[in-house]
């Protein structure tokens, strides 16, 4: 790593975020050092020790009377069939599938019931462990502050254990969408874009004043800007409230909470919009820097006051080029004589990386203390950004939030964080190859990034979960999945790896796709199949179960 010379302004390890916080100070270690100049008081990021809720712990906002809150759960149970303990079968890496993103619909309502049922039944004759549930802020707390309604997530759950499977609930405190016209919009609460309106510096800008609408600006993390709330306390709120409601399910039949923590759930900036993102390998995007909202420039500001260099504290990089650019041609992320590599650079990505990281901090400590003692497993997810790779800087990772370059390891201080707070790790492009990508796009390594981040969690001893996309059903993108997946598991004793299916549609239930589907649960899980007596009349195939769903998807 670079040195600063005697004439270079140098900053402190520990960086600072100026804000009128009440609370403790815990240290957050810059993973580069620089020679000093001068003496500077060390800054640290401030990071509350105490639970952020706006309530006490056993309030945790109203409950909608039709929500079904802990109090009345006994009756719930009762009339939604919780009868008996959920069978617990035991294997050595278990796949999940992620339910429809659309499956409770805005008024808290389960949409297409028969469906879901015949898919859950087959699901379970599979082998497959359980389903991922992805639990909406802009459904449940929709209208009003502190109101929730989480009936259509109890019947899910319901539905779910009748079946045999375990759920994994992620906590989505972002947008799912492009806008009202998409089949699968979900924007944030209404009450939040309202807020947005009077305050539009609460959504993340780049640098030509784009807004993005995905999730909340971290840079506001701590303010009351939220009718008299934080962000951070209106998440610890909606936490202890989907903890209070689902009590008495918690470690046995949802098993894991993922929580939000970015754009697509993701513990990222929202570089280029979520939708875009899926396709940026063929386009090459090297997304454009969030830091333009008033509350991440006077984080911003105050640590290049803090170095003595005022002048690096107004805006972000003016030399990073635009979405479509080529790298070499820009001058920051170049990869000789690129500013990336210069001591501003180096400033700024360490205060645009650790704010990322103070987020994730902050949010895991949260949930921490929310669920502990409930017997689930907690996780987070970071984004697969792999079509720069290849480069010295990595400007697409930059962007995101990731200080990963070719000097440096963006992941391990990730890993790191998620391993102080007990949380696992997630992450999508399991069936994605280096030698098909590279026809395209020869800077791009899916599997070098997944090496390296897998490494990472390896190192730190924390449970990773991946993730395929549906549109990966061939025997090739299973294969890879299982050749990664022991990659990560190769040598240790206990190696705690699961698989997520992303998502759950009509197309996983063609035969041949089913087929492929069926034999790859068998090879990852290294369990028999499991065949449920569900109405179906006993031993039935799970070939034959897809001729089931398939049937209940023509039809509704």
């Amino acid at each position: 790593m670079a040195i600063a010379s005697p004439s270079t302004p140098s900053f402190s390890a520990f960086f600072c975020c100026k804000r009128s916080e009440s609370t403790h100070l815990t240290s957050f270690p810059s993973t580069f050092s620089t020679l000093r100049t001068r003496r500077l008081p060390p800054r640290r990021f401030a990071i509350t020790s105490r639970l952020n809720s706006s309530k006490p712990s056993g309030a945790g906002g109203s409950v909608s009377p039709d929500n079904g809150g802990s109090e009345g759960f006994e009756q719930y149970e009762l009339q939604h069939g919780f009868t008996g303990p959920v069978e617990r079968r035991r294997r050595e890496s278990p796949v999940y599938v992620t339910l429809p993103a659309d499956s409770v619909a805005e008024d808290g309502k389960v949409r297409r019931i028969k469906v879901l049922t015949a898919s859950l039944r087959a699901l379970s004759t599979a082998g497959v462990e359980g389903v991922v549930m992805e639990v909406w802020w802009g459904i449940v707390e929709r209208e009003k502050p502190r109101v929730y309604n989480w009936g259509g997530y109890l019947d899910l759950v319901a539905l779910a254990r009748r079946c045999g499977l375990k759920v994994r609930a992620v906590l989505a405190f972002h947008q799912c969408g492009t806008g009202p016209g998409d089949s699968l919009w979900i924007p944030l609460p209404q009450w939040v874009l309202e807020e947005i309106d009077k305050d539009p510096d609460i959504a993340y800008s780049d640098r030509f004043g784009r807004r993005n609408m995905e999730y909340i600006s971290l840079g506001c993390d701590m303010f009351p800007v939220l009718k008299g709330r934080s962000p951070l306390q209106t998440y610890s709120d909606f936490m202890i409230n989907f903890r209070d409601t689902f009590r008495p399910l918690l470690g046995v039949v949802i098993t894991g909470v993922q929580v939000g923590m970015g754009p697509a759930g993701e513990l990222r900036y929202p570089s280029c919009p979520s939708q875009k993102l899926a396709q940026a390998w063929r386009t090459r995007e090297l997304g454009e820097f969030q830091c333009y909202d008033k509350y991440m420039v006077a984080s911003l500001n105050a640590c290049a006051h803090d170095v003595g260099m005022c002048e690096w504290g107004y805006r972000g990089p003016m030399d990073a080029g635009n979405l479509m650019h080529d790298p070499e041609s820009t001058d920051f992320f170049k990869s000789n004589g690129g500013s990336w590599n210069t001591p501003y650079g180096k400033f700024f990505l360490q205060w645009y990386s650790g704010m990322l990281l103070l987020h994730g901090e902050r949010i895991c400590r949260e949930a921490k203390t929310i669920f502990q003692g409930t017997e689930v497993d907690t996780a987070a997810k970071v984004a697969r950004i792999h079509w720069h790779y290849g480069t010295q800087s990595h400007p697409s990772e930059l962007t995101a939030g990731y200080y990963n370059t070719s000097r440096r390891d963006g992941y391990l201080p990730i890993a790191r964080m998620f391993g102080r707070y007990g949380f696992g790790l997630c992450c999508s492009g399991f069936g994605m190859r280096d030698v098909e990508e590279k026809q395209t796009n020869p800077a791009s390594s899916p599997e070098g990034f997944l090496k390296q981040l897998l490494l990472a969690a390896r190192v730190c001893h924390i449970p990773m979960e991946g993730e395929i996309s549906a549109t990966f059903l061939d025997d090739e993108s299973f294969e890879q999945v299982l050749k990664m997946s022991r990659f990560y598991s190769y040598g240790l004793e206990s190696p705690s790896f699961s698989f997520n299916f992303m998502r759950m549609d009509r197309h996983l239930f063609e035969q041949r796709n089913w087929v492929r589907f069926t034999r790859f649960v068998r090879q990852f899980s290294g369990a028999n199949i499991f065949r449920a007596g569900l109405d179906f009349g006993g031993d039935v195939q799970p070939t034959s179960m897809s001729d089931v769903v398939r049937v209940a998807y023509t039809y509704y």
